[in-house]
């Protein structure tokens, strides 16, 4: 299966949220049975590590609501009962030091990850966390611009939709 989503390439716990979108037809969700769990395990490169079953699904849709509370109300308690699923563990190696999740339910290793790459997000610069400012777009991204005053998912998409009708609007007063 194709990913559909209209919007790939953010970090990990946006790309969660981002498994919910606008489509010409309404909103769509990719997570709403385990082909697409699937599709979005593969495109993050989680579908050797993480199991695409019906259990997995569920605590990925639980975690997506938790992230989504998170970000755009401030309520962690969710966020924090993800988090309480795993830990990083820390070895090591003849290498070096080596961090890996450490999940005792399979399914939750999905959801962890994705709620610890939040964490380290909201470590890193809490403000870079955007939801699109077109009206109709339900999708987050990291703004990676140089001044951080990035407003929309894509320019192509959202943002030249948003100039368009301001223009449009502008010429009919």
């Amino acid at each position: 299966m194709r990913d559909p989503r209209p919007h790939l390439g953010e970090p990990l716990a946006l790309d969660l949220l981002n498994t919910v979108w606008m489509s010409p037809g309404g909103l769509r969700d990719l997570l709403t049975d385990v082909a697409g769990l699937r599709c979005w395990l593969v495109t993050n490169g989680l579908d050797e590590r993480c199991r695409a079953d019906e259990k997995t699904r569920v605590a990925l849709v639980r975690t997506r609501d938790a992230v989504l509370r998170a970000v755009s109300a401030g309520e962690i308690d969710e966020l924090n009962a993800v988090l309480d699923h795993g830990r990083v563990r820390r070895t090591l190696a003849v290498t070096g030091p080596h961090e890996e999740a450490d999940v005792a339910r399979p399914e939750w290793l999905p959801g962890w990850l994705a709620a610890n790459d939040l964490l380290r997000l909201l470590g890193m610069a809490p403000d870079r966390i955007k939801q699109c400012a077109h009206e109709h777009c339900v999708l987050w991204f990291y703004d990676t611009s140089k001044n951080g005053t990035r407003r929309w998912h894509s320019m192509t998409a959202c943002g030249n939709r948003a100039k368009a009708a301001r223009h449009y609007a502008a010429k009919r007063d």
